[in-house]
């Protein structure tokens, strides 16, 4: 039989999908069934392009991807502090390295959108220091804001594995005015404070007032739902310079990783998953 005949004679077995590479098969990489190998896909793509680029450590930037330079009212004003926050946290915390292969600490690290997101990156670019984008996917379109760096750019399909690379190297929280999805990566960090299952990293809300205007933080104690004392979990400030010093007097130390405990058998009680 010539090679041309056997190819016929087998063409069906050849064109089965049972027949592709693992690792060349879409179909069978987007079931149902590799959705752990997706999620694992996810982490360790992120975790080879930070650790590239040496970053060793971030201060995390949210807000809304609604607010612009050119906004009404305050959003004006929130996306400059952004920016500025964006340079001077680069400038001072550790993120500009001279020598390759020294680690970087203290990378602005964002959700990659417009907005404040934009800005913060915005400011860390024009420190001349990298910035890290961690986009997800949405049903509508979303573009990265020009600002990131291309390789620390990152996009992700779970949301979970999104906020696991936002909180794993996370120095510090600054949050700045949102809507829901502020809120929700807020309290994320917010519980994993609260539950000693993350670092006592200092947690900055930024305008006063504005939070103070959207949640009654004292209702909660009222009633019981959370102690007087989990108010010191986070610190208010008003401009980019009150957010640096909020984060120095919350511990953060400009050129340094917070220590993140060792997993040990003996210790599974003082276990942290970040």
């Amino acid at each position: 039989m010539t090679p041309e005949e056997q190819e016929r004679a087998n063409a069906a077995q050849l064109a089965s999908p049972s027949y592709r590479i693992a690792a060349m098969d879409q179909d069978f990489l987007l079931s149902d069934q590799m959705r752990g190998v997706r999620f694992l896909l996810e982490y360790e793509k992120t975790e080879s392009g930070l650790r590239a680029w040496g970053v060793r450590s971030t201060l995390v930037v949210f807000g809304s991807a609604r607010v612009g330079a050119d906004g009404a009212g305050r959003h004006s004003y929130w996306y400059e502090e952004a920016r500025k926050f964006g340079k001077l946290a680069s400038e001072r915390g550790g993120a500009i390295r001279g020598e390759v292969g020294q680690p970087r600490d203290n990378v602005i690290a964002t959700g990659g959108g417009p907005g404040i997101m934009q800005a913060a990156n915005q400011g860390a670019f024009e420190a001349g220091a990298p910035s890290i984008g961690f986009n997800v996917t949405l049903p509508h379109e979303q573009f990265p804001n020009p600002w990131s760096t291309p390789e620390l750019t990152f996009q992700f399909h779970y949301f979970a594995m999104r906020k696991m690379h936002l909180a794993m190297r996370a120095n510090a929280l600054v949050v700045f005015p949102g809507g829901f999805g502020t809120l929700d990566e807020l309290f994320e960090i917010l519980t994993l404070r609260q539950t000693g299952k993350a670092p006592a990293i200092p947690i900055v809300l930024f305008d006063e007032a504005y939070w103070r205007s959207v949640l009654h933080f004292e209702a909660l104690i009222e009633h019981g739902m959370v102690k007087a004392s989990d108010m010191e979990l986070f610190a208010f400030a008003d401009d980019a310079e009150g957010v640096w010093a909020a984060l120095l007097a919350g511990g953060l130390k400009p050129g340094e990783s917070i220590e993140k405990p060792a997993l040990s058998h003996t210790k599974l009680a003082a276990k942290r998953d970040l």
